[in-house]
């Protein structure tokens, strides 16, 4: 397998210091962000775009680090309502295909967006069990009148480019669990379109993200390594289904400052007593499970890449890297022989 990492968290160095980072941890692949969300300090999409010797000599620069791009990154909304946010992040994901064609990269990493509930509306609006006819018959707007056919373009932009598009199956999309990944390949009638199996939103939703590797099959292209810390004092009264985030302000910023989403949007901050929160590899789920989650993408693909994606709060940026690698390091030792 490949292990490697998002350089997300190291965005505040230049490549050269995060390939090193990611070297020192035993670590061989990357995975470089190219819009939505999060800008691309380490990927100079323009010029990468405009000049052919401008790839070559940045893929021999990854090479020469001894490291290998497996995926560029685009997470955001493309189907956001708001055009200064579903604009920009459907123009990023569309650049994002087309560099990653000329890069011969195999893999787009992206979520399936969240459109408003009706048309002429002005925010995402995410519907979660639908028990009336309602929430149905916003559920059927998006997926018919805006989903499908944004995913109808994408599909045909990646099949030109020689390019899979791997989506992150998470809260407040479209696509948050491995039955609306089916069911969003299905209506496309899609050949590039599978999962980011990043097990971390599978956690805290409840769902066991084996089960989910084994029913989507060879539809899983890509993975992260992201684990979760389920609180269950906290879960008994909250539940996973908790409202208490907070939206930070420039005169209390929260714990990760301001970070905008796009538009006005930003991120919020979690309640101190979260009844789930993001940690490092090892720190939710023991190296044997994550040996077996290991072997389970094994099973359909040998060399699949598998990305760190640090997003622990409790650990510092280098500690937490450390202690996924590590642990992953050792899941990967106590892999049945082939």
């Amino acid at each position: 397998m490949k292990l490697g990492a998002y350089t997300a968290c190291l965005h505040d160095k230049t490549l050269d210091e995060a390939l090193e980072v990611v070297r020192e941890l035993g670590l061989t692949a990357v995975e470089l962000n190219a819009g939505g969300f999060l800008p691309a300090p380490h990927l100079p999409v323009d010029a990468l775009l405009a000049s052919a010797r401008a790839r070559t000599e940045f893929l021999a620069g990854l090479d020469a680090a001894g490291v290998e791009l497996t995926a560029l990154n685009v997470n955001g909304n493309p189907l956001h309502p708001d055009p200064e946010v579903g604009g920009k992040h459907a123009r990023d994901l569309r650049t994002a295909i087309e560099l990653a064609g000329l890069l011969g990269v195999r893999h787009v990493i992206t979520m399936s967006g969240q459109p408003q509930a009706h048309p002429g509306g002005l925010t995402p609006a995410w519907t979660v069990e639908p028990w009336h006819s309602g929430a149905t018959e916003v559920l059927d707007y998006q997926w018919d009148e805006v989903a499908v056919p944004f995913w109808k373009e994408i599909e045909e932009l990646a099949r030109r480019a020689d390019v899979r598009v791997a989506i992150e199956m998470h809260p407040h999309n479209l696509v948050y669990n491995p039955v609306t990944l089916m069911r969003l390949i299905e209506r496309v009638g899609s050949s590039q379109i599978g999962a980011e199996m990043d097990p971390s939103h599978l956690f805290w939703q409840g769902m066991e993200p084996l089960v989910a590797i084994e029913y989507l099959g060879d539809r899983v292209f890509h993975a992260a390594a992201k684990d979760v810390r389920i609180n269950e004092d906290h879960v008994k009264l909250h539940g996973v289904l908790d409202d208490r985030f907070r939206t930070p302000t420039r005169e209390e910023p929260g714990a990760l400052g301001l970070i905008g989403l796009g538009g006005r949007y930003l991120l919020n901050e979690f309640p101190v007593d979260a009844p789930w929160q993001f940690v490092a590899v090892g720190r939710g789920h023991d190296t044997a499970y994550w040996t077996e989650f290991l072997a389970a993408l094994r099973r359909i693909d040998p060399d699949m890449a598998v990305n760190i994606e640090h997003e622990d709060l409790e650990l510092g940026q280098f500690e937490g890297l450390r202690a996924a690698a590590d642990t992953l390091h050792a899941a990967v030792a106590e892999l049945p022989a082939v």
